[in-house]
């Protein structure tokens, strides 16, 4: 699912940054997900709390992602293709 998509469906507080070559979206977690992991694979974002798995499709145009987790926020790091 998309990040909007995501947002909606699981109710998580979701932001995305727009700037000239890149898009940053950060969601938050709660404060239960700091122990939460995070990987991307191909273009899937994947982020496992607990006993639970979320998963946020990357648009198409990314070239490059970027994730990490703090105090139970996610933060992912998009750079478009030039």
């Amino acid at each position: 699912m998309n990040l909007d998509q995501f947002t909606r469906d699981e109710g998580q507080l979701a932001r995305r940054y727009e700037y000239d070559d890149a898009t940053v979206m950060a969601v938050d977690f709660g404060t239960e997900a700091t122990d939460a992991s995070v990987d991307v694979v191909d273009d899937t974002v994947i982020i496992v709390v607990a006993d639970d798995q979320y998963e946020i499709d990357l648009p198409d145009s990314v070239e490059d992602a970027h994730t990490f987790m703090k105090n139970g926020v996610l933060t992912v790091e998009l750079e478009d293709e030039r």
